[in-house]
């Protein structure tokens, strides 16, 4: 199942830090999550999903950002979800709206990730 949830595109000034501190806005990460067109590609991937049917699936951000970091940095799964886990700019790639200390999703869902964006 599939939700669609756009509450408009999370600033970087809206992103939660615990440590108080701000993220930095020229960061490789702030600067490329500004080019993506993370709407357009939204439309081509919802519609896999049921509306009504299933388990709810991760956002698209999260899917596509999670593929992109994987590939962009040549590891792992499990390497990918622990490097996500412990960058709040990786978090907020991702499409979080603020820092968390837990996985954002288990490594094993790497594999739907690239099953349905390709």
């Amino acid at each position: 199942m599939y939700v669609f949830q756009h509450t408009g595109q999370l600033s970087i000034e809206e992103f939660h830090s615990p440590f108080g501190g701000k993220l930095d806005p020229n960061n490789r990460w702030v600067l490329l999550h500004k080019v993506i067109p993370w709407m357009s590609l939204e439309s081509h991937y919802a519609p896999q999903f049921s509306a009504k049917t299933g388990a709810p699936a991760k956002p698209f951000q999260m899917a596509f950002g999670a593929v992109y970091i994987q590939q962009r940095l040549g590891v792992t799964d499990r390497e990918t979800v622990a490097l996500i886990t412990e960058s709040p700019y990786l978090q907020f790639f991702i499409g979080l709206s603020g820092y968390q200390p837990l996985p954002p999703f288990d490594p094993s869902m790497m594999v739907h990730f690239r099953k349905r964006i390709g």
